[in-house]
């Protein structure tokens, strides 16, 4: 991904040199495990650890393999002309390449995870606050993009909270699923290395030892992860498209925060626009575009084939820098998203009264009016209101037929805005936990 959307610490784990690394501290921790078995010399696997400091020379390993045409090859090569030709003798012993990437490619996703549910529990604070701090804030409840009922900010805060937090959730589990290392041999078999050695090497990487490997780990664990962070990156959209409906000029509900010398337009000096939110709709995108590959790779050939090679080349870096980016552009979005109640209020009454139709209809059955006569009679006022600018309360008063069912005063008392908010702590509570309704 390209610098203008990543962050270092995300990128570093996708580095050159950090790879390199793990696929050391693999081979290390396998020659220990061989020389406990008496499989190698214990000088042997003590003389490897000679190069735990050492900075493994990317451009050197390139050119090795730019002549062996295989990558672990060059780096093999490369590690016996740091720690010697002897020492280096039982490196690898019984291993295959797979072994080291395989494992080396689960270590970089669960690290990348566990920063991604760093970013993800901070987008859930950002939501969290935003919701107590606007959970009585009417705005107008929207279905197809036209007015329905009330509701509040703080329940828009609060449905977006509730999403992210079933995708941490998911998140939590794709780690978990993805957190297995292989160290099997050539066709997973162990027949030149013992089970012993992959548990260890597990263990010391923090991952749990693939049941069956067949010589690559089961990529439908892969499509798994990578489909998990395709539902996070649409939760993203989902958040930045009502950011960007708010902020339409016609509604101004809401509006990214506009700093001190930021330019909307190179043309139009007057502009405000939704430009982070149109970003991370952009990116969700990118972030999408790794399912079907990951999914893709699931079929190998046999025991294995390295189709999947470059795709996961790209996607494992790529989607992961890419989310990691978006989640923390949409904390901050959120945590300075500009609240315009005034706005919300004259919206809401925009069509004078209109958003109570429901309680009319309601209330008129409740009278004893059948529920045809109810709906004809409110949608006859109703229209009066779309088609002729009248107000909806002074016509359900001037109709004889509603007022032969309802008095005034029960007219009156269906145009009550709080009748709409008065769930909103039992909702709060169920999406932030009983006895947390009242307050952040």
């Amino acid at each position: 991904m390209i610098p203008r959307y990543s962050r270092p610490e995300m990128v570093a784990i996708w580095s050159p040199e950090s790879k390199f690394r793990i696929w050391y501290e693999i081979e290390a921790h396998a020659c220990d495990a061989q020389a406990a078995l008496g499989v190698i010399p214990r000088e042997n696997a003590e003389a490897v650890w000679k190069a735990k400091d050492a900075t493994f020379d990317v451009a050197r390993i390139d050119e090795i393999e730019a002549v062996t045409k295989h990558d672990v090859i060059a780096f093999l090569t490369h590690l016996a002309e740091i720690i010697g030709p002897e020492a280096a003798r039982f490196v690898h012993q019984g291993m295959t390449s797979s072994d080291v990437l395989d494992t080396t490619y689960n270590v970089q996703l669960v690290r990348a995870a566990d920063i991604l549910i760093a970013d993800m529990e901070a987008l859930l604070a950002a939501l969290k606050k935003r919701a107590y701090e606007h959970k009585d804030t009417i705005r107008i409840g929207r279905s197809h993009g036209i007015h329905a009922e009330p509701t509040t900010m703080g329940l828009t805060f609060a449905r977006f909270y509730a999403e992210m937090d079933r995708n941490l959730a998911r998140l939590r589990s794709a780690r978990a699923e993805v957190a297995t290392g292989a160290i099997s041999g050539a066709v997973g078999t162990f027949a030149n290395i013992d089970p012993a050695v992959e548990a260890h090497v597990c263990e010391k990487m923090g991952l749990s030892p693939e049941p069956i490997s067949t010589q690559v780990i089961p990529r439908d664990r892969h499509a798994m992860f990578f489909a998990t962070l395709a539902v996070i990156g649409s939760g993203i959209e989902n958040i930045a498209t009502e950011i960007r409906h708010m902020q339409r000029t016609e509604v101004l509900e809401g509006e990214e925060f506009f700093s001190k010398g930021q330019k909307g337009s190179s043309a139009m000096p007057h502009k405000r626009n939704p430009v982070l939110s149109e970003n991370l709709t952009g990116l969700a995108r990118l972030i999408r575009m790794s399912v079907v590959p990951a999914l893709e790779n699931v079929a190998l050939w046999h025991e294995r084939d390295i189709s999947h090679s470059s795709v996961e080349r790209n996607i494992g870096p790529d989607t992961t820098v890419t989310l990691d980016f978006a989640l923390a552009r949409l904390t901050e979005l959120v945590e300075n998203l500009v609240i315009y109640p005034d706005n919300m209020l004259e919206n809401l009454h925009k069509f004078r009264g209109l958003i109570h139709s429901q309680r009319v209809l309601l209330a008129l059955t409740q009278a004893g009016v059948s529920r045809e006569d109810a709906y004809r009679l409110v949608q006859r006022n109703a229209m009066k209101v779309w088609e002729e600018g009248k107000d909806f309360r002074e016509e359900l008063l001037a109709d004889p037929e509603v007022t032969a069912a309802l008095d005034p005063e029960e007219i009156e008392e269906q145009f009550d805005l709080a009748y709409h908010t008065r769930h909103v702590d039992t909702i709060f509570a169920r999406v932030f936990g009983e006895g947390r309704g009242a307050r952040a």
